[in-house]
């Protein structure tokens, strides 16, 4: 795999999606979860979301329960939970690891593409972010405590160079 548009992953309603329906986009990709100290930040991805997607980006969020069994719930009430509580409207996806011999491979080749503080690949905590330019690639990775709003410039660089 190459790029994130060569991946492919099941959404939060059971259905198999291509990553490369994003191609041409910027993307934020997420791991979130329900209960964590910072799923408050799903209102930051979703207010990035609303205020960029008509310029070409897109959130996808994977929901993750590997951190603290923070993400209990199934797809349904994932769905839920986020959509009532957060109004979120961008891309989710099928609960999945992000670590370990059953992380998806996405999450495997984010890693590899961007470390992590003192060049760990491994995801510490929900809410890694990583910025993907519109060619699929790994512009930067982001900690859990970089909340979304902190992304602006970033997202707007990568918007203007292509």
């Amino acid at each position: 795999m190459t790029n994130l548009h060569d991946f492919s992953a099941i959404d939060i309603d059971g259905h198999p999606r291509q990553l490369g329906e994003f191609a041409g986009q910027v993307a934020l990709v997420v791991n979130v979860a329900s209960r964590c100290g910072f799923t408050p930040q799903y209102a930051g991805l979703e207010a990035l979301w609303q205020q960029y997607r008509d310029r070409g980006f897109v959130v996808l969020a994977f929901p993750c329960d590997q951190f603290g069994h923070q993400e209990p719930g199934d797809e349904a009430a994932i769905r839920d939970f986020c959509a009532l509580n957060f109004g979120v409207t961008f891309p989710m996806f099928a609960r999945i690891d992000v670590n370990g011999p059953g992380a998806h491979p996405l999450w495997q080749w984010l890693q590899q593409q961007k470390r992590g503080v003192l060049g760990t690949a491994r995801i510490k905590w929900n809410f890694t972010k990583f910025l993907l330019g519109r060619d699929g690639q790994v512009l930067s990775r982001h900690a859990p405590r970089d909340r979304p709003e902190s992304l602006v410039h970033p997202i707007e660089r990568a918007l203007k160079a292509g």
